[in-house]
């Protein structure tokens, strides 16, 4: 089953924002995203997960952006029990932002990264694999 990607449609929100409703909301999407598309039970693996946010301001405006460090807690959360049986699984998590106004070269896109950039709006890009082992880093 992994590795396992998806992407979610839409701007994340920030675990920091003070609107708790829309929170809810963007952690229900993102697991009700994940839910139909995983067909397995949850991992018990030691796991990396790769987020990448695509987002579309104008150049040089990205105020409205969330840090990235801050759309990472949702995602976790709305994974957890999901993907994995608790998120201290995750050994590795890198989460990188890119606008959809930049140029991109793509070597051997998977489909569903595609399909993100064919929306034509702003998402998530969410790759989860087993971690690698740290004996073997170098």
């Amino acid at each position: 089953m992994l590795p396992f990607e998806f992407i979610v449609i839409g701007k994340p929100i920030s675990h920091q924002t003070k609107d708790k409703k829309r929170l809810q909301a963007w952690k229900g999407l993102v697991r009700n995203t994940v839910e139909g598309c995983w067909s397995g039970d949850p991992s018990g693996d030691s796991l990396r997960i790769v987020i990448t946010h695509y987002y579309d301001v104008e150049p040089g405006n990205e105020n409205g952006v969330p840090d990235s460090d801050n759309i990472i807690k949702p995602v976790r959360d709305a994974l957890n029990g999901v993907i994995y049986v608790d998120d201290y699984q995750i050994a590795d998590f890198v989460s990188r932002r890119r606008s959809l106004n930049g140029s991109f070269r793509v070597k051997g896109m998977s489909p569903v990264l595609a399909k993100g950039f064919c929306s034509g709006e702003e998402f998530l890009h969410i790759r989860i694999e087993i971690a690698p082992d740290p004996a073997e880093l170098n």
